[in-house]
């Protein structure tokens, strides 16, 4: 079943009565947020499905594999988006599927009124290439790469 966005559960709601509610939520379960899934769980039931490993995404992602293994086991905690931003990427995140990894992670989501985050947005949806490629699209345009681990806090 595909994820509905909000607006569109918020037209369902208006027509939706509170005996109705139950139902509501069964079939619009894979839209509603489950606040028994962490970030953790979150990326690694997308890795599963996207059957990639973590060693291939931390590679493509350009982030050391020890350190990207503690970011997802929650030994590590980062303060820099951009490690999020490219692990999501080299995993081959929807756009949707990064906000929400963002937002999971209590990090701010791309924004589109941000310049440099509504270019990301953008490569999110095109695709160009790697990390490498994204870096030089964000570099032409005037704006700061996609940070590496090694300057992480």
């Amino acid at each position: 079943m595909k994820e509905k966005n909000t607006r569109d559960l918020e037209l369902v709601l208006g027509s939706t009565h509170i005996k109705n509610f139950n139902a509501y939520c069964e079939e619009n379960a894979d839209s509603l947020m489950q606040t028994e899934s962490t970030f953790f769980e979150y990326m690694k039931a997308i890795f599963k499905e996207r059957k990639m490993t973590q060693q291939e995404i931390f590679l493509q992602a350009d982030i050391p594999e020890k350190y990207g293994y503690k970011l997802l086991n929650g030994e590590k905690k980062t303060k820099q988006r951009d490690v999020i931003l490219r692990i999501c990427y080299a995993a081959k995140f929807t756009l949707g599927e990064t906000q929400r990894a963002l937002h999971k992670y209590e990090m701010p989501e791309l924004y589109a009124k941000n310049p440099r985050d509504a270019l990301i947005m953008i490569i999110f949806n095109e695709r160009p290439g790697s990390i490498i490629d994204v870096n030089e699209i964000l570099q032409k345009n005037g704006m700061d790469t996609l940070r590496s681990s090694g300057l992480q806090d």
